[in-house]
């Protein structure tokens, strides 16, 4: 089997396939040319339980489509070389957030044979207050293949796009054929604002924010407008209130330029979530007793006070966010880490993209050393195994795309901060990861590549009873800890952990789609895209 980036391989750049199960290539262009011709050593990879290659093909520069076959005769996925081999892939990951949008009518002017009518528009009860107390509660994001609406997650899927947006903006010029379209305001900005707006909404009048709204059990494989069950709000928790407090400081500075209005409103809002912060200490969340869908648990709130801290600086350039960071520094936290659960990295984010003289140049080097050492391990890492991913075996955990794509950040980032050889190379193998360049021989993103996976674990794709997915949406990925009836250790002993993967509506362990793992993906996108 040979392995590829099944949309392909922009011209001029660094070009690898996977070789497994032999060591001879021959590659093809559409006419059946054979254009190349090659042996490669095999070696052991603990991540796909194989011995496998790497074929450097990069040689191969002119348009057009192409494929791989082995010494066997089997023949790789077709992709294309060629200039914006990923215009549709970027539009469709962008346009994911349209498609979870919560509370509205899906148009079919915008979301064609996916229309579907408005979903959960009742007010939602809060729970634990006395008297009972209802909350309108329209709009925001489902966050996954449930109709879930969460804080955190939501907050790092924004911080995602906005910070890609703030370090590429001209990768963000196109329209997303949204309802927002044209309306003097980038569509980036348009999608972003219809989580942000929402989350407004699950402030309290002294700034503490609750953490989720969801019914207390989720809800069967229905359509949205079908779930019947009563959404409930959770209470406050401290991991919310810094993570909207971060995200509302970063959008006020961005919509300031674009909808003046807003910004006041996103400042307004961190302000006052920061005095919450500076009043209370952490809230850990946890499910009420009654509440049995996704928790979004995590027992340190340091990270995101963190975060929320550099933001609000920014905000503020009062000093004591500055001493804020410098404590919280002390725990030892991690400030390279981008997922839903440790956000120092996007502090450090905040801190070394912010204008120079903003921040301490003592706080700046520190930051930026550490990201710059994370970056060197991934390089290296990636440079052991044949499949240049930036993985150990036991980093294929639930929803290891999201770190796959995480790090592929971390690594462009680290290209903007000191273009080191390699940098974004490396970046690049992890993005022919998630199109391909497996051991699954799968793209993860549905209706991108000739073997994308067609059933992710997302109510939608299974009620609306079509038969293609919607496209651009990122898989969870392969999980060594699968845990559903189509994915665990009695069915998928004996293989390697890259392996640990089915593409089942019913495996949620490993298929299930999330906001926050389509978000590092249109980052990468952006940095390896945008251009200047």
């Amino acid at each position: 089997m040979i392995a590829v980036n099944q949309k392909g391989y922009e011209t001029g750049s660094v070009k690898h396939a996977t070789i497994s199960g032999g060591t001879h290539y021959k590659l093809y262009n559409s006419k059946g040319e054979r254009i190349l011709e090659g042996d490669v050593v095999l070696k052991e990879d603990e991540n796909s339980g194989e011995k496998a290659g790497c074929i450097d093909f990069s040689e191969a520069d002119a348009p057009g489509k192409y494929y791989f076959t082995d010494e066997k005769g089997n023949r790789s996925a077709g992709f294309t070389i060629g200039k914006k081999v990923y215009s549709s892939l970027f539009k469709d990951a962008l346009r994911m957030f349209y498609f979870q949008r919560c509370g509205m009518k899906l148009e079919e002017k915008y979301a064609g044979k996916y229309a579907h009518k408005a979903c959960h528009c009742v007010p939602c009860r809060v729970l634990n207050s006395e008297p009972a107390r209802y909350i309108k509660m329209k709009g925001g994001w489902h966050d996954a293949g449930d109709y879930g609406r969460y804080v955190t997650a939501g907050a790092v899927a924004l911080a995602h796009l906005l910070y890609a947006y703030e370090l590429k903006p001209k990768a963000f010029k196109l329209s997303l054929d949204i309802p927002e379209s044209g309306n003097g305001i980038p569509d980036i900005l348009n999608e972003c604002a219809y989580e942000l707006d929402w989350m407004l909404k699950m402030q309290e009048k002294d700034g503490g924010v609750h953490h989720k709204v969801t019914s207390e059990n989720f809800v069967g494989f229905v359509m949205p407008e079908e779930d019947k069950l009563e959404p409930v709000i959770t209470p406050v928790s401290s991991l919310a209130t810094a993570d909207f407090a971060a995200v509302m400081a970063l959008s006020a500075r961005i919509y300031e330029a674009f909808d003046e209005k807003r910004a006041k409103a996103y400042k307004k809002a961190a302000l006052l979530a920061g005095k919450w912060l500076v009043n209370n200490k952490a809230f850990e969340f946890k499910n009420p007793s009654e509440v049995h869908t996704g928790t979004y648990e995590d027992l340190c709130d340091a990270d995101e006070r963190m975060w929320a801290a550099a933001e609000l600086y920014q905000l503020t350039l009062d000093d004591k966010w500055i001493w804020s960071i410098r404590m919280i520094l002390e725990l030892r936290i991690s400030t390279v880490a981008l997922g839903w659960a440790d956000v120092g990295g996007l502090a450090s984010m905040s801190i070394l993209m912010a204008k120079k003289g903003v921040f301490p140049a003592d706080l700046c080097e520190r930051l930026k050393g550490n990201w710059l050492d994370e970056a060197d391990r991934l390089k290296n890492l990636a440079a052991s195994n044949p499949y240049e991913l930036a993985f150990h075996p036991y980093n294929f955990c639930w929803g290891s795309n999201m770190q796959v794509l995480c790090n592929a950040m971390v690594l462009c980032f680290a290209d903007k901060m000191k273009a080191k050889e390699g940098y974004r190379e490396t970046a690049q193998y992890q993005l022919d990861y998630i199109l391909g360049r497996n051991a699954m021989d799968t793209s993860y993103v549905t209706g991108h590549g000739e073997k994308a996976f067609r059933n992710p674990h997302n109510r939608p794709t299974v009620a609306d009873g079509i038969e293609d997915p919607i496209p651009g949406f990122v898989s969870g990925g392969p999980n060594y800890r699968a845990m559903d009836t189509m994915a665990n250790a009695e069915i998928l002993k004996g293989r390697g952990p890259m392996k640990w993967y089915v593409d089942d509506w019913r495996s949620y362990s490993t298929n299930e789609i999330t906001i926050y793992w389509n978000s590092p993906l249109i980052y990468v996108l952006a940095y390896l895209t945008g251009g200047k």
